[in-house]
């Protein structure tokens, strides 16, 4: 690779926001960005954004990842995916075609980060009615991820102002999130967090894990988990000779992290983490799957169909993505010699 990394980022469902953030991001950072964007995508559907967003831009088609032609600003690189050529569908809606470009632009960006093509990959949001119309067996983003890279476990790390967040358990009901927990889980996902930390820079990592229960529990008063199953993985982990807190009130663990005492936290479930990143700053709030043997920074929010094709979506969290994935790149002979790639 190059000493300026490339990074190939896909647009997502290509009728959501994902092209206007894309396009968007890609003028506003220019070629003194610290990384080169290459969208993978229809060139079509770069085109269509840049109009509705009154960007005068070249859409310029490319046929390989390598050999790239000199950049110039107003120039958005597009490595062409060939799956809708010119057809423009619908704005808005659940479409198998858009479905399908959406995967396909996923694969050829995974594929060309596997082979050091690329540095990594930046993506966009996805609708998961549309890959699933298209025979997509995948529960999402992720999911496809692994399939594509062969891993089998994966994770996602928040990236709020430096500090990471990580998450215990992900897309299951809050019931079926508590019905997980267990010592052993525990020790797992505080094991992830901690490599993910070392791997992303942080040689000697803080971690606290947040607790599920008001108070964290208050003795066994307000819920038992703390004793039971968080408390025995922590200190389990310090036997070890982790550096890990907790586990630590969620009222005000993640104050705490903002305010440096810990690099990371580990979160119970999905909102807890959630809440407390994208309360703190929506915007510049990103996610990064750890476990593949590539990097992968990515917006965190949807598709936005309400207002695609309306030249209104805010790129800030497509930037914020684009940048972390630049700034990130440095760290990708740790990210596969650490996940196997």
């Amino acid at each position: 690779m190059t000493e300026r990394p490339t990074l190939a980022v896909t647009v997502g469902d290509p009728v959501g926001i994902g092209p206007e953030i894309t396009v968007r991001t890609l003028a506003q950072v220019g070629s003194g960005a610290p990384a080169r964007g290459v969208v993978a995508a229809d060139p079509a559907v770069l085109r269509r954004a840049a109009r509705v967003c009154g960007l005068d831009v070249e859409v310029r088609a490319l046929d390989s990842w390598t050999g790239l032609p000199e950049e110039r600003d107003g120039v958005i690189d597009c490595y062409d995916i060939a799956s809708l050529g010119d057809t423009e569908l619908p704005w808005g809606e659940v479409d198998e075609r858009a479905g399908r470009a959406a995967v396909r632009a996923i694969e050829a960006a995974t594929q060309a980060a596997m082979d050091r093509e690329v540095s990594g990959i930046v993506t966009g949001p996805i609708n998961k009615e549309a890959i699933w119309a298209a025979g997509s067996e995948h529960l999402g983003h992720t999911e496809m991820l692994g399939a594509l890279t062969g891993t089998t476990r994966q994770n996602t790390m928040f990236v709020v102002r430096g500090k990471k967040v990580f998450f215990a358990t992900r897309h299951v009901s809050l019931r079926k999130a508590l019905d997980q927990v267990s010592v052993d889980q525990q020790t797992a996902a505080i094991e992830e967090a901690l490599t993910a930390l070392r791997v992303f820079g942080h040689d000697e990592p803080r971690l606290a894990v947040a607790a599920i229960n008001p108070h964290g529990g208050e003795n066994g008063a307000f819920g038992d988990e703390e004793i039971e199953h968080l408390a025995p993985a922590v200190e389990r982990m310090r036997g070890r000779g982790a550096d890990v807190a907790g586990p630590v009130p969620a009222d005000s663990v993640f104050h705490q992290l903002l305010q440096g005492r810990y690099d990371g936290v580990l979160s119970q479930y999905h909102d807890q983490g959630h809440i407390a990143a994208k309360t703190f700053d929506f915007d510049g709030t990103i996610s990064v799957t750890v476990g593949l043997p590539i990097l992968r920074t990515s917006v965190d929010h949807g598709t936005a169909f309400d207002i695609a094709g309306t030249g209104k979506a805010d790129p800030a969290t497509m930037t914020s993505a684009f940048l972390h994935g630049a700034e990130f790149s440095h760290f990708a002979d740790r990210i596969r010699a650490e996940y196997g790639g």
